[in-house]
């Protein structure tokens, strides 16, 4: 099968191993790189693409945003999305944001291919953990977990504070005013229970952040 793909995500390392996987199941495919947003903007417009697999953490603009972007923008085309982030945290997030599905890096290639070929036949591709959460959503007595609660920009937000960024850096990366960072951690910090960045990077361990 001869696809056009398109795979965004800032490390060349996971570009390059993702490019293997999918070359070894679709020999013939086209295959372009992206390394953050503003290249994924450029390039969408160059071609009609079969497939799209976007990064959730790139700098600047990161995958949520981009996602939002392009479905705004009107491209159709299926949108995988990736991230070293628990399912729990995202999943859910980037389906409702227009997704065609989710998969954690961490995955086995094999679940990778069947996610690539459930979202190229026009299905979305869900693991059983995602199936489960969307079954148990309607279920008013189930307590929504904390990060859900966040919103895409917070979430975004939390995840910078979790890897030791400063609210400076954040701003600086994101394009917002320190004070506007300074009021998404504040949120941030109330929502969860938290007091201090040192707690946020705590709890993102101990939750798979």
């Amino acid at each position: 099968m001869q696809l056009t793909i398109l795979i965004a995500d800032d490390h060349a390392i996971v570009r390059k191993g993702l490019i293997q996987i999918i070359k070894e199941n679709f020999p013939s495919s086209q295959i372009y790189e992206a390394n953050d947003s503003m290249e994924v903007f450029k390039l969408i417009k160059e071609r009609i693409w079969d497939i799209i697999l976007l990064d959730i953490s790139m700098p600047g603009r990161n995958g949520v945003d981009t996602l939002k972007q392009l479905r705004a923008d009107g491209i159709k085309s299926p949108i995988l999305m990736l991230s070293m982030h628990a399912e729990d945290q995202y999943a859910l997030r980037v389906l409702k944001a227009g997704a065609s599905g989710f998969v954690n890096k961490n995955s086995a290639t094999e679940e990778l291919i069947t996610a690539f070929q459930k979202v190229l036949s026009g299905k979305k591709y869900i693991s059983e953990f995602v199936a489960n959460q969307l079954l148990e959503a309607p279920n008013k007595h189930s307590e929504k977990p904390l990060l859900q609660q966040l919103s895409d920009r917070e979430m975004q937000v939390f995840e910078l504070l979790a890897k030791g960024k400063s609210v400076t850096d954040i701003a600086n990366e994101i394009s917002l005013s320190s004070n506007t960072i300074s009021t998404y951690r504040s949120r941030i910090l109330e929502k969860l229970g938290l007091h201090n960045n040192a707690d946020i990077i705590k709890y993102a361990l101990e939750n798979n952040g």
